[in-house]
């Protein structure tokens, strides 16, 4: 049952929550299968059978790869009207660590982000928007797979989605542990970084570490990279701009060969940024700091610059919107306007390029610990009380967007 300390208020949430538990029954099937990027076989099977039970209009498969879209007709349509609901559907490659019924039957693969928990949200709004249709227009009901590196926001774009569904605006929501249920937070502008990742690969010369002066050591090179690329963010982005520059891993010579200076380094990294300006300027600093600390120490340096995703940007009027939506649902109190953006990265950011529209983070964190994982981490796991609130809202955005005309 749900939460007493849930509140929310509206038809959509009341009627949402008297088949919590069928919503939670397949949020936990879900989550017993995790897929990753593009293998959501198993997820796009129960979701479209789902659907169907729902009643919804139409069903697509196969849009993105593994891809589902349904769409729902309200009871009027003279507004012409359409709007575009996403969830993501795909899992981590990660094992998981939790001993409840419900965990992983797969073994190196978990949902650590809470995707099953969104796509199940979706499948409730698709079930409230087709029993009672009180909207004038058309929902379009997106449950992409891919999210988690594979781009598959854009494979859908790609392959047509908004040619076949031309929607006016599209939103998406998030899970947040470090945010209480019955919360919503959302802002007018950046609530995602762009992700960039870099390669960087350092020639040396090898040779034996008993003498060093024979060699170029690609190990201190490495070394000296390292330090010098914190400079780029704090002596070259402006401290009113926002970007981060981490080396997460590096790899030379063999842990068994001690005494060996090995000939190649290789380090690996990722830069989050906000502005185009700012990533532009990231990447230039990198290519030159690292040629020049590499020539200055007799090495070469190569950096393989890689932008994966771009920053997820709301446009502010459907912002506006859904935090008007939310704050109808939740009251005043329990939505945050002005929610601080994450340095994470987001594939939504794909279908914001073309689309206007609005990315909402959904609080999940309770105090008796449920749902208060953050993201990615082996304990995760969804908080199965915030499933109706996350339908609700999914179901107002549309209501609330399509209002039936008034009659004559």
């Amino acid at each position: 049952m749900l939460a007493p300390r849930i509140k929310a208020h509206g038809r959509a949430f009341a009627h949402i929550a008297a088949y919590h538990p069928e919503l939670t029954a397949l949020r936990r099937d879900l989550h017993s299968h995790p897929e990753i990027g593009f293998e959501e076989h198993y997820t796009a099977q129960r979701v479209v059978e789902a659907l169907k039970v729902c009643g919804v209009d139409e069903v697509h498969t196969g849009i993105g790869k593994t891809g589902v879209v349904a769409v729902v007709h309200g009871c009027q349509r003279q507004s012409g009207r359409m709007i575009g609901l996403r969830a993501d559907m795909d899992a981590l490659p990660m094992t998981e660590h939790n001993d409840f019924a419900w965990k992983s039957l797969k073994p190196g693969m978990m949902h650590g982000c809470g995707h099953d928990g969104h796509t199940t949200m979706l499948v409730g709004a698709a079930r409230y928007l087709a029993a009672t249709r009180q909207f004038d227009g058309t929902a379009v009901l997106i449950f992409q797979p891919g999210e988690e590196g594979f781009a598959g926001a854009k494979a859908m774009i790609e392959e047509g989605l908004f040619d076949r569904f031309p929607v006016q605006s599209v939103y998406a929501m998030h899970n947040w542990p470090q945010m209480r249920p019955g919360t919503v937070g959302i802002n007018p502008g950046p609530m995602m970084a762009a992700a960039d990742r870099i390669t960087i690969e350092i020639t040396g010369k090898g040779g034996h570490g008993a003498h060093p002066y024979q060699t170029v050591d690609p190990v201190l090179v490495s070394a000296h990279i390292i330090t010098a690329l914190q400079s780029i963010v704090s002596r070259n982005v402006r401290a009113i701009d926002s970007a981060v520059v981490s080396l997460c891993a590096m790899q030379a010579g063999d842990m068994g060969a001690f005494s060996v200076t090995p000939g190649k380094a290789t380090l690996v990294g990722t830069v989050r940024t906000f502005s185009p300006e700012v990533q532009d300027l990231v990447e230039r600093r990198l290519h030159e700091v690292c040629s020049g600390v590499a020539l200055g120490l007799g090495a070469a340096a190569h950096v393989n610059y890689e932008r994966i995703y771009p920053a997820t940007i709301n446009s502010r009027q459907e912002a506006r919107f859904a935090a008007e939506v939310a704050q109808k649902l939740l009251g005043h109190d329990h939505v945050d306007r002005d929610l601080e953006p994450s340095m994470g990265a987001e594939d939504f950011s794909f279908m914001l390029q073309v689309k206007p529209g609005a990315y909402l983070r959904l609080g999940q964190g309770a105090e008796n610990g449920v749902g208060s994982c953050f993201l990615h981490n082996s304990r995760y796991d969804f908080n199965d009380d915030v499933l109706p609130l996350g339908a609700a809202l999914h179901a107002g955005l549309i209501e609330q967007g399509m209002p039936l005309a008034s009659a004559d």
